[in-house]
């Protein structure tokens, strides 16, 4: 990932978090077909719109009880500051993971390449920053108009896309870094706050992805390629 997002290189942390981001990708970049292919198995009949409804609902779920678990543990009896700290962290890659999964798994179903990484950088970023990302997206490709998954992230050639991720980076940097940073300090609470405030932000997160993807690439295809 460039470090000159916008006007110069982003801060160590910043860094950090982008690094997080590409290792998130490049982990799940080659598990996006198998997790199609599963959520297809538990109904071999479904339609693509099916089987993304399936996916959002597998995400959102997943995202949650991670949130939830990591408060619950850092709030138990025993658990230094450090430690949960510790914990947290792990939970922010595994966080990623998941929304780097499900934003490449719904790209592949809309049949927006995924091969390149720079696509799916743009992809990643471009759907967990919602309304931010489509607008800096559309603004730097110069393009208008709906779905910029299908309009822009399949068509537009990887000198542009660097030029879009490069500012998507900051923005990222900063949104992220900043919620990040305010739900650790919360999953650190005693008593069992960490809990709700963990799996409460990572279910507003998912929700706010889920739509955001659905904006991206509109409706789903009619059928199987």
């Amino acid at each position: 990932m460039a470090t000159d997002a916008l006007d110069g290189p982003v801060s160590a942390a910043g860094q950090r978090i982008l690094d997080l981001l590409d290792k998130a990708i490049d982990l799940q970049g080659p598990l996006v077909r198998k997790n199609i292919t599963r959520a297809r198995q538990r109904n071999p009949e479904a339609t693509p719109a099916e089987v993304i409804r399936n996916l959002e609902r597998m995400y959102v779920s997943a995202l949650t009880g991670t949130g939830a678990a990591v408060g619950g543990t850092a709030a138990a009896p025993g658990v230094g500051t450090a430690a949960a700290l510790a914990l947290s962290a792990g939970e922010a890659l595994s966080s990623l993971q998941l929304s780097a999964l499900f934003a490449l798994s719904i790209a592949e179903i809309h049949g927006v390449p995924i091969d390149e990484v720079e696509r799916r950088r743009t992809i990643v970023m471009g759907i967990m920053l919602g309304g931010s990302g489509s607008a800096t997206i559309t603004k730097v490709a110069e393009r208008t108009g709906q779905h910029w998954g299908r309009q822009v992230v399949a068509k537009v050639p990887g000198e542009t896309l660097r030029q879009i991720n490069k500012m998507l980076g900051r923005h990222f940097v900063t949104k992220y870094g900043t919620k990040q940073g305010i739900v650790v300090l919360g999953r650190v609470a005693p008593f069992g706050i960490g809990a709700v405030i963990g799996g409460g932000f990572n279910a507003a997160m998912a929700t706010l992805v889920v739509k955001a993807a659905r904006h991206a690439f509109g409706p789903p295809p009619p059928s199987w390629p």
